[in-house]
C-alpha cells in the first residue's frame, strides 16, 4: 500500500494537514516514550506527491492502472499506532503560533534531507538534523529546583524561511537563550555571550562519533544509518551570493553533553556553574528606591564586569585560531579553503555548490577562517577586496551551527575589520547584500542601509541581487576593534560623568516624613516644600499644562505588528521608501497619491490612523500604485500582488486569533 508525503518546501502552498504531517515526522510522540517521530508502518510505501503529480500527464499508460490512481491519501498513521496529532501537531494543544513555528522548522529539516537525497528515508539522521530537531520538542519548563541545577529554557524561537541574497545566519537564527540561572535574555543574533563553555559534538573526531542509545526523556539517538533513498536530485537554483550562517539553533550545553555521552562537563571535568555576585547594601538600597544608573551622589559606581564570551576564552586558550587565507597554491591554504567551501555549502544549502566553490577558490577572493585543531574550519568569511576603489565586498559569512551561541560571528567580524586595517590601510568601507533576516545582524556589526559611498565607486564591481538590501560599513581609523568593549565602557562612563555635571538626577533625597508609616492620614504637602523639586525645574504651571499622552490600544498594537510584518517581507524591498523622482522621472506625473511603508510608519507613530481600516487603505494604495505604473507581468506588479495577499491573510489570522 502506498501513501503520499508532501515534497513542497513552500509553506504557503502547503495545506494545514500537509504541514502537520511534516511536523509529526520530526516530533516525538506524546504518548509513546520510545517513538522519536512519525514513521510509516512496515506495510506502507511512502512516495512523494510531486512524483504522482508529475507522472499523471507524462505517462499515458498510467490511465490503465488502478494502482497509481488509488494513491490519493497522505501518510497519517505511525508505526507506533498513533497519528499526526499525537506527534506534536495538535493545534488545539500547542496553539497556531507554535504550530507555525514548528512548521517552519519541519520544512527546514525536509530541505536538509532533500539536499542529501534522503527525503523519503525516515530513519536517516545526522548532526544538523539532530540539532534542528531540538526545536520540535515539547516545551521545557525554565523553572529549576536545587536538585536540578541549571534548567534549559525551551526554545520557542521561530526558524526563518530560506535565505535570500546575502543573508547572515547569525541574524537568521532567532535570539538564543542565555543560561544565567533561570533568566532568559532577549538577543537579536547568535553572537551574544553564553555562559556555556562546553565543547560540542563536532569537536569529536569523525571516527569517535558513535551511535548512542536514546535518552530516557525520549531524545533522538545519534544514529547515522541510511535506509532507502528517494533518488530525487536536488533542484537547481539561480546563482545568488549569500553572506551568512544557517538559521539552525544549536543544542544547548546540557543537551550537547547528553548527545556526546559526557556527564562530567567538558572532557570529564565538572561542569562550571556561574555564581551570582552578591550586592552590597548600597546597591540594594539604590535598586529598591528606583534610582537611575548614575545615582550615588559624588561617588562613581564601578562598572560591572561582563562575563567573557566563550569565543574569547577559546581564542585565549588556543582552542581556536583566526587565520587569513587565499588561493596561493600552498597545501595549508588549500586545506583551509576546502574547509571554508564545505562550511559555506553546509550552512547555505540553497546555494549552488559549484557557485560557492568557484568564489571561494577564486584567486581574487580572500578569506578569514576560524580553525580548530587539525585545520577544522568552524567559521569563516569570504570577501573580495578592491583596494584601488577603497572598499571590499563581503560574499559569504558563516559559522558552524553548534558554535553560533559562543560569539564566533561577532569575534570574526572584529578580527576581519582589524585585518583590513593592517592589510589594506586605505580600504575603509565594506559592502554586502543582505535579506530582511540578515539586516539586524549586520546593523549590530556597524552596517547601515544608508550608502554614503558614491555609487560610481562600487557600481559594476559587486553583483546586484534582486530582493537584497545593500548595506555599508565604514570603519574608523582610530578604533581598535579588538578592544571595542573597553572603548565603549570608557565612553559610557565619560557620558555619565558629563551628565552628573549638568544634572541632579544622581542626588537622592530622603522620603517625605508625612508619608512614612505611622504618619497621620489626609496629609497634604505643598509641592514647593518637596526637597529637590524646585531645583529640578518644576513650576506650578506644569500642574495646569499637563501634556496628555494619547493612549494606544490593542488596535494600534495590531497595526504596528502588521507594519513590521510588511517591512520584513522578502518582496517588500520596492515599497520600503518613497520612489525617487530623479531616477523615475515620470512617476509622480502618473501617481497622484504616492504611498510607501516608511510614510505609513511615520503616520502610525504620529497617531494619524484613527482605525485599522485607514491603515489598510494606505497599504492598498501602495499596491494599486505599483500595478498602475508597472506592467502586469513585471516583478514589481507580482510583488505587489503577493504583498496584498500576505496583508489580507495576516489581518484575517490576527482577527481570528484575537477573537
Amino acid at each position: 500500500m502506498k501513501r503520499l508525503y508532501p515534497s513542497s518546501a513552500d509553506i504557503p502552498s502547503l495545506t494545514k494537514s500537509q504541514l502537520a504531517l511534516k511536523i509529526a515526522r520530526h516530533s516525538p510522540c506524546s504518548t509513546c516514550d520510545s517513538c522519536i517521530g512519525l514513521r510509516p508502518p512496515a506495510d506502507i510505501e511512502v512516495v512523494l506527491d510531486e512524483a504522482i503529480a508529475s507522472s499523471s500527464l507524462g505517462n499515458l499508460e498510467q490511465y490503465g492502472s488502478d494502482d497509481d490512481n488509488a494513491i490519493t491519501d497522505y501518510l497519517e498513521l505511525c508505526t507506533c499506532g498513533h497519528g499526526v496529532q499525537e506527534h506534536g501537531a495538535d493545534v488545539s494543544e500547542i496553539g497556531m503560533e507554535e504550530f507555525n513555528r514548528r512548521g517552519r522548522a519541519a520544512v527546514r529539516l525536509d530541505e536538509i534531507l532533500h539536499d542529501v537525497d534522503n527525503l523519503l528515508d525516515f530513519d536517516y539522521i545526522d548532526d544538523d538534523i539532530t540539532s534542528l530537531r531540538l526545536q520540535m520538542r515539547h516545551p521545557i519548563s525554565t523553572i529549576s529546583t536545587s536538585s536540578q541545577g541549571i534548567a534549559t529554557p525551551a526554545n520557542s524561537s521561530p526558524v526563518n524561511e530560506p535565505l535570500s541574497p546575502a543573508s547572515s545566519e547569525l541574524s537568521d537564527i532567532p535570539p538564543p537563550m542565555k543560561k544565567r540561572r533561570i533568566s532568559e535574555s532577549s538577543l537579536s543574533d547568535a553572537d551574544e555571550e553564553d555562559d556555556d563553555d562546553d565543547d560540542d559534538e563536532e569537536d569529536k573526531p569523525l571516527a569517535a562519533r558513535m551511535t548512542v542509545k536514546s535518552a530516557p526523556d525520549g531524545s533522538r539517538p545519534l544514529k547515522t544509518t541510511t535506509g532507502k533513498r528517494s533518488g530525487k536530485k536536488a533542484s537547481s537554483m539561480k546563482s545568488k551570493a549569500q553572506t551568512a550562517p544557517a538559521s539552525i539553533q544549536p543544542p544547548t550545553g546540557r543537551e550537547q553533553d547528553e548527545m556526546n555521552g559526557k556527564t562530567n562537563g567538558i572532557n570529564g571535568r565538572d561542569t562550571r556553574v556561574k555564581v551570582e555576585e552578591k550586592m552590597d547594601e548600597s546597591q540594594l538600597n539604590r535598586l529598591a528606591t528606583g534610582v537611575t544608573v548614575d545615582a550615588g551622589g559624588t561617588t562613581h559606581a564601578v562598572p560591572s564586569v561582563k562575563t567573557e564570551k566563550a569565543a574569547a576564552v577559546e581564542l585565549r586558550q588556543g582552542i581556536i585560531q583566526i587565520t587569513s587565507v587565499e588561493n596561493d597554491g600552498q597545501p595549508r591554504s588549500l586545506v583551509i579553503l576546502t574547509g571554508l567551501k564545505t562550511l559555506f555549502q553546509k550552512q547555505l544549502p540553497k546555494m549552488p555548490r559549484e557557485y560557492i566553490a568557484r568564489l571561494v577558490f577564486d584567486s581574487n577572493s580572500r578569506g578569514l577562517a576560524i580553525i580548530k585543531r587539525g585545520y577544522k574550519v568552524v567559521g569563516g568569511i569570504c570577501f573580495r577586496p578592491f583596494p584601488h576603489r577603497g572598499f571590499a565586498e563581503i560574499v559569504f559569512f558563516a559559522t558552524a551551527s553548534v558554535d553560533q551561541v559562543k560569539g564566533y560571528g561577532g569575534m570574526l567580524m572584529d578580527h576581519f575589520k582589524t585585518h583590513i586595517q593592517h592589510t589594506y590601510p586605505g580600504m575603509m568601507h565594506f559592502l554586502t547584500y543582505a535579506d530582511n533576516y540578515a539586516v539586524g545582524y549586520f546593523r549590530k556589526q556597524g552596517f547601515s542601509k544608508d550608502i554614503t559611498l558614491d555609487r560610481s565607486i562600487w557600481a559594476g564591481y559587486i553583483k546586484d541581487y534582486e530582493g537584497g538590501t545593500i548595506m555599508q560599513c565604514t570603519m574608523l581609523r582610530k578604533i581598535d576593534y579588538l578592544d571595542k568593549a573597553n572603548i565603549i565602557a570608557l565612553q559610557k562612563e565619560a557620558i555619565l560623568n558629563k551628565i552628573r555635571e549638568i544634572s541632579r538626577s544622581h542626588i537622592v533625597y530622603d522620603g517625605l516624613p508625612q508619608f512614612q508609616d505611622g504618619a497621620p492620614e489626609d496629609v497634604t504637602v505643598d509641592p514647593k516644600d518637596v526637597p529637590g523639586l524646585r531645583e529640578s525645574g518644576w513650576t506650578p504651571s506644569m500642574v495646569i499644562n499637563t501634556i496628555q499622552v494619547p493612549r494606544r490600544g490593542a488596535e494600534h498594537n495590531l497595526m504596528q505588528r502588521l507594519l513590521s510584518d510588511l517591512q520584513q517581507h522578502p518582496q517588500a524591498w520596492a515599497f520600503l521608501q518613497p520612489v525617487n523622482g530623479d531616477e523615475v522621472e515620470d512617476y509622480y506625473d502618473v501617481i497622484k497619491r504616492p504611498m510607501d511603508l516608511s510614510t505609513m510608519e511615520h503616520k502610525l507613530e504620529t497617531n494619524q490612523y484613527p482605525s485599522l481600516r485607514a491603515f489598510i487603505d494606505d497599504a492598498q494604495i501602495i499596491f494599486d500604485n505599483c500595478r498602475l505604473y508597472n506592467p502586469e507581468g513585471s516583478v514589481y506588479a507580482k510583488n505587489a500582488t503577493r504583498m496584498e495577499k500576505f496583508l489580507k491573510d495576516q489581518v484575517a489570522e490576527r482577527m481570528r486569533t484575537e477573537a
